[in-house]
């Protein structure tokens, strides 16, 4: 999504508050996607997984053991931060809780889950895992992005408009 973009849905009421981003479509879109990764993960490690684990070889089914506790983790800060938004969205907390940093999704591990980690895993739990990453970059981004300070967001905006016209200028 664009900065701007999500600047306009962000602002909608002049302060820069949540509400207007948790009452959208995007919000509704990402909370359903969101939560159905977490059941189909969670449905796979139960079932499919578990099986699919017992017939690995013994450094594949620790780097499995592993790789699942991560993704579990990875998914139940999805998760939470997903519910604290809706928890604003539907009035039952106020955006100020929100914006308190044990809310805040965590800072992405050095890298992705998925790098380096996966070889010998089965493709169901690679994908999985690569969906995860997917969805908690995005998730990372707007959190930086909603709950950045406006003073913040203005700089960031001046540093992008210097370097569009830095671009042009050089024709790159």
């Amino acid at each position: 999504m664009n900065s701007e973009r999500l600047h306009a849905i962000q602002s909608g009421d002049g302060q820069g508050g949540i509400r207007p981003f948790v009452t959208s479509k995007l919000f509704n879109n990402l909370f359903a996607s969101g939560m159905e990764l977490v059941e189909e993960t969670a449905l796979y490690l139960d079932e499919d997984g578990k099986h699919q684990a017992r017939t690995l070889p013994r450094e594949a089914a620790l780097a499995y053991a592993g790789m699942s506790m991560r993704l579990t983790t990875r998914l139940m800060q999805i998760a939470s931060w997903l519910l604290v938004l809706r928890a604003v969205r539907d009035g039952e907390m106020h955006e100020d809780e929100a914006r308190q940093e044990k809310y805040r999704i965590g800072a992405p591990e050095g890298g992705a889950l998925s790098r380096g980690l996966t070889a010998g895993l089965p493709e169901r739990m690679i994908a999985l895992v690569e969906d995860t990453d997917t969805l908690f970059g995005r998730i990372t981004r707007l959190d930086r992005e909603i709950f950045a300070p406006e003073e913040a967001r203005d700089l960031d905006n001046d540093a992008a408009g210097q370097l569009a016209a830095l671009r042009s200028a050089f024709n790159l």
